[in-house]
């Protein structure tokens, strides 16, 4: 083994500690993947970081071992950083790094532009399927499923974190609008999305837009025009993903024919049971006209019809709340039940990959 093919290796094992993890690949696709991921040198800076953020001189501290100068460690954090691949933040003046995940980080900023070397690794490492199976079984998921804007009534009590305008209202400034990188790359590889023409549909808040802005990756929004964009990703029956904590980091609107999370969710025979969502449809044999309408909606073959009888049922092994269904449904004989059971997600991000990190140890 070569010394770089040692150092990426090194990469995969250290990043495998860290929240869900990056496993290894018998076909190698793992260390082809950190090669597009990672320069060499970057490699060697990203071991130095864990999945807490730590303020720039105590990473310097842990740095001396690799014969590098404090400036050059700066430098390289930095460069780092601006790929998007590491965790970058700045607080009361003194910057601070971290390690992110594969999903949701590293690949979705190397998705915004990406090489073809990049896309052939990453399909060859998704197909691999082990990083999937440690994405799916985490102590509590990274993202979850919250219902659209259309299918929540102002009558029902619902907290914050499950209400997407509550969510929208709540957030500091700034929210930031991105393309979606699923869509970007089903588009680049001839497959345009089935579901929506429009490419920003996904939000970025707090100090993560501030990073798509600084990097010129997405575009400032007004809270207004949140709600706008939410309104018509809901009328495109697209699914809100925000990550799973009380104050989201961002919320993904997604699509079953591009979203590898949810093409993944079609994958499994109980998927729902992977997932964090406090909802699920349920349907009224008596009003329900037999239009069809809420299969064609359904992302995630939760809806299914019964041509014969003309009705629709529910499969609750797959149903995650989305409400898109309740959404498109004239006849009003569609609901949006919540569980029995409330799942109350983290107060942070950070606070989620504690709990993850805990279960690990």
């Amino acid at each position: 083994m070569s010394s770089a093919e040692e150092t990426y290796r090194a990469l995969q094992i250290h990043l495998d500690e860290q929240t869900v993890g990056f496993p290894a690949s018998k076909s190698g696709s793992d260390i082809r993947l950190l090669q597009q991921l990672f320069p060499p040198e970057q490699a060697d800076v990203a071991m130095l970081l864990t999945y807490r953020y730590e303020p720039l001189a105590q990473i310097q501290k842990r740095a001396r071992q690799t014969g590098k100068s404090v400036e050059e460690v700066e430098r390289i954090l930095d460069e780092t950083a601006r790929r998007g691949v590491i965790g970058h933040r700045v607080k009361d003046g003194v910057k601070h790094y971290r390690n992110i995940p594969y999903v949701v980080g590293m690949a979705e900023a190397a998705a915004y532009n990406p090489s073809n070397e990049f896309l052939a690794a990453a399909l060859e490492y998704h197909l691999d399927g082990g990083f999937w199976n440690d994405f799916l079984n985490s102590a509590v998921p990274q993202m979850r499923t919250i219902p659209v804007e259309q299918s929540i009534t102002p009558q029902r009590q619902v907290g914050t974190y499950d209400q997407v305008e509550g969510i929208i209202e709540t957030t500091d400034e700034p929210i930031a609008i991105i393309e979606c990188v699923c869509r970007k790359g089903a588009a680049s590889r001839g497959t345009p999305c089935k579901q929506t023409s429009r490419s920003e549909t996904c939000m970025v808040f707090r100090e993560g837009a501030r990073h798509i802005l600084e990097m010129g990756s997405g575009r400032e929004i007004s809270k207004q025009e949140a709600h706008e964009i939410l309104r018509q990703n809901g009328e495109d029956s697209l699914v809100l993903q925000p990550s799973n904590a009380q104050g989201p980091d961002f919320i993904c609107s997604c699509c079953g024919c591009c979203c590898g999370i949810l093409q993944i969710h079609k994958l499994f025979p109980d998927p729902a049971s992977h997932w964090a969502t406090n909802f699920y449809a349920v349907v009224d044999a008596e009003l329900c006209t037999g239009c069809g309408m809420c299969e064609e909606a359904c992302q995630t073959n939760a809806m299914t019809f019964d041509h014969g009888e003309g009705l629709p049922s529910v499969d609750l092994k797959r149903c995650l709340g989305c409400g898109n269904c309740w959404v498109v449904c004239a006849d009003e004989a569609i609901e949006l039940r919540r569980k029995q059971t409330e799942v109350v997600p983290p107060l942070t991000g950070e606070d989620m990959t504690e709990v993850i990190m805990a279960a690990k140890a």
